[in-house]
C-alpha cells in the first residue's frame, strides 16, 4: 500500500495561525435526553485536561439548536465561552427547510445574545453533516437516514451567508461536512464550489469491502484525505470526523478494541494534530448506554484518564501528509475515488441523477483497433494525469462464475479470466470540442502502488451502450458498443493509451475492461502518485 509521506501545511484556512484540535459533541446523550450547559461545560473541561494530551480545546457541533427546544441557541455556546473552547458550529441540513429555518433563527439569536465573545470562539460554520452521503446509493442501502441533495445544501449555504452578513460572524468561513466518498463524487461539485472549506469524515474501520485491518488503516485514511484534497478545487480540507472504535463488532478485517484504537490514534491522529484542523470522534459516546461500535476515549463517566495513551510519544509522524496537495487546485473537480464507495460513518449522535446516456469515445464500428502500446516520452501528456482528468465515479466488478451476483461499487478494479470491471465516467459539459483520451496506468512493482498481479496477458476495453448501475450483474451488463482498445501485454511500470477521440461532453459513459489469457490483476484505484487505474485524460 502506498505510504504517504509529504508534509501538508498549505491546506489550512487562513483565519488565524491556530490549528484547531478537538472532539465532536452531540446535542443529546444516548438515551436522547438533552445536554445542558453544565453537561457541555464538563465535557469541554475534561477534554482540555486529558492525561497525555491537553490540546483538545475545540468542539464541533452538529446543530446550533438546543435539544428539547424549537429554535433556542444551544447551551454549548455559553459552556464554550466559560471554558474558552473554540467552536466549529453546525447547522443540521437533512430535515427540510422548516427545520433549517430553526437553525438560522438559533444562529441569529446566539449572535444577538453573545456578540463578540461568541464570534471570537467561532472557527467556522458547517452547513449540514454527511447529508450527501446519506442521500447516496450507499447511504440509502446502509439505512444511514434522511439526507439532502447538493442543491439543498448550496441553498442552505447561501441562506447562512445571508443570515450572518453584517454581523460579528460575517467573515467566518461557511462550508460543509461529508464523507470523503461524497466529496470525490463529481455530482456534488456544486457543494464544493459553494464551500469555503471542506470538512472530511473518514473511517477505515467501515471500509469493509477491502483490506482494512489496523495495519492498513493509516494508509487508507491518508489515501482518502489525498483523494479529497484532489477533488477540493483548492479549498482547505479539514478532518471533521475520524477515529477507531474501542469496542463493537468486527468490520471485515477491522477489529474494534482498545489496542487498535491506540494504534490508530498514534498513526493517524498524531500526524494530524498541530498540522491540520482536526475534530476526533469522539470524547464520550457511552453515557448512559454504550453503542456498538463505541468510539469513546472515555467511558460512561467523564474522566481525565483516557481509555488509551494520547501522548503521541510512541509512534505516528509529527506531520500530516498528502501527495495530492500540489494538484488540489488544478485537478478536475470530478476526480477522486468511487463516488458510491462502500464507506460509512457512525450515525450522528445529534439526531434522532441524470438518466444514463449512450455514448462512446470512438466509433463503435472500429471494433478491432490496433493494440495499445506502452507510452513513450511523446505520450507523456496523455498519461501524466495533468489538468484536467476524470476519475471513474462507479467501479462495478462482474463475475461469470457468479453471473447473478451484484457486487455494487468498489474501490478496486479487477480483471481475471472470470472477472471484468465496469467503469462509469461523468464527462463535464465544459469538455465540448475537446479531445478525451482513455488511459490505463500500472506503476512499477516497487513504486508503492497497491496491486496484485499473476498470470500473463492483457486487457480489452469495450464501450457500453449505457452506464452500469449498483445492481449490474454479469448477466445484466449493458450491451457492448464495440471494442475501443486492447493491450496485448499488461506489465508493471507502464502507462497505456487505450483510445482517443472527441469528448462526449455532458454525458455519463461506461466501459468494460476484461482480461485476456491468464492475466489476474487487482488494484486499488488511486490517482495519488504513483497513479494507478483507468482514467479519462484531456490534453
Amino acid at each position: 500500500m502506498y505510504l504517504l509521506k509529504s508534509f501538508v501545511l498549505a491546506n489550512l484556512w487562513g483565519v488565524s495561525s491556530a490549528v484547531y484540535q478537538g472532539f465532536n459533541y452531540g446535542a443529546t446523550f444516548t438515551d436522547n435526553s438533552a445536554k445542558q450547559q453544565s453537561d457541555f461545560q464538563n465535557e469541554f473541561s475534561t477534554a482540555q485536561q486529558l492525561a497525555g494530551n491537553s490540546g483538545f480545546t475545540s468542539a464541533r457541533l452538529f446543530t446550533t439548536v438546543q435539544a428539547g427546544t424549537t429554535n433556542s441557541p444551544t447551551s454549548a455556546i455559553p459552556a464554550a465561552n466559560d471554558t474558552r473552547t473554540t467552536l466549529l458550529l453546525g447547522l443540521w441540513g437533512s430535515a427540510g427547510q422548516d427545520a433549517f429555518n430553526n437553525e438560522i433563527t438559533a444562529l441569529k439569536a446566539a449572535i444577538s445574545q453573545y456578540g463578540q465573545d461568541f464570534a471570537d470562539l467561532v472557527v467556522a460554520i458547517s452547513v449540514g453533516s454527511e447529508d450527501l452521503y446519506r442521500n447516496s446509493a450507499t447511504g440509502i442501502s446502509s439505512n444511514a437516514g434522511i439526507g439532502a441533495n447538493p442543491a439543498d445544501i448550496t441553498n442552505y449555504i447561501s441562506q447562512t451567508r445571508a443570515a450572518i452578513a453584517g454581523t460579528v460572524l460575517a467573515n467566518k468561513p461557511v462550508g460543509h461536512v461529508d464523507t470523503w466518498t461524497a466529496w470525490v463524487n463529481g455530482s456534488n461539485s456544486a457543494v464544493t464550489d459553494a464551500s469555503d472549506f471542506i470538512g472530511m469524515d473518514a473511517y477505515p474501520y467501515f471500509q469493509n469491502t477491502m483490506a482494512n485491518s489496523i495495519t492498513d488503516a493509516e494508509n487508507l485514511f491518508f489515501e482518502a484525505y489525498n483523494n479529497t484534497v484532489a477533488a477540493s478545487a483548492g479549498k482547505p480540507v479539514w478532518v471533521t470526523e475520524t477515529g477507531w472504535p474501542v469496542s463493537g463488532p468486527d468490520s471485515n478485517l477491522a477489529l474494534a478494541n482498545v489496542q487498535n484504537a491506540t494504534t490508530y490514534f498514534s498513526e493517524v491522529g498524531c500526524r494530524l494534530f498541530g498540522n491540520i484542523n482536526t475534530w476526533w470522534y469522539i470524547l464520550q459516546d457511552a453515557a448512559p448506554t454504550t453503542p456498538s461500535p463505541s468510539f469513546g476515549i472515555v467511558g460512561a463517566s467523564l474522566s481525565q484518564a483516557p481509555a488509551y495513551d494520547l501522548s503521541c510519544s510512541n509512534g505516528g509522524s509529527s506531520s500530516a501528509s498528502s501527495s495530492a496537495t500540489a494538484r488540489s487546485a488544478t485537478s478536475s473537480t470530478n476526480a477522486g475515488s468511487s463516488a458510491e464507495a462502500p464507506a460509512s460513518s457512525p450515525s450522528p449522535p445529534e439526531s434522532s441523477g441524470p438518466a444514463p446516456s449512450q455514448s462512446a469515445m470512438s466509433d463503435p464500428a472500429s471494433s478491432q483497433p490496433a493494440p495499445a502500446s506502452p507510452t513513450t516520452a511523446a505520450d507523456a501528456c496523455q498519461t501524466a494525469l495533468t489538468n484536467p482528468f476524470e476519475y471513474p465515479h462507479l467501479i462495478i466488478p462482474v463475475d461469470s462464475a457468479n453471473p447473478d451476483t451484484a457486487y455494487g461499487t468498489q474501490f478496486n478494479g479487477h480483471f481475471s479470466p472470470t472477472i471484468s470491471s465496469l467503469f462509469n465516467f461523468d464527462i463535464p459539459s465544459t469538455y465540448t470540442n475537446k479531445t478525451c483520451t482513455v488511459v490505463f496506468l500500472l506503476p512499477a512493482a516497487n513504486s508503492g502502488a497497491s496491486f496484485t498481479l499473476s498470470g500473463e496477458g492483457g486487457i480489452t476495453v469495450s464501450s457500453l451502450q449505457s452506464p452500469a448501475t449498483q445492481q449490474t450483474t454479469y448477466n445484466s451488463v449493458p450491451g457492448s458498443a464495440g471494442t475501443v482498445g486492447a493491450i496485448d501485454s499488461v506489465t508493471p511500470g507502464n502507462g497505456y493509451v487505450v483510445t482517443s477521440g472527441e469528448c462526449p461532453a455532458g454525458q455519463t459513459i461506461g466501459y468494460e475492461v476484461s482480461a485476456t489469457a491468464t492475466l489476474d490483476l487487482e488494484y486499488f484505484q488511486n490517482f495519488a502518485e504513483p497513479a494507478i487505474g483507468l482514467y479519462v485524460n484531456v490534453c
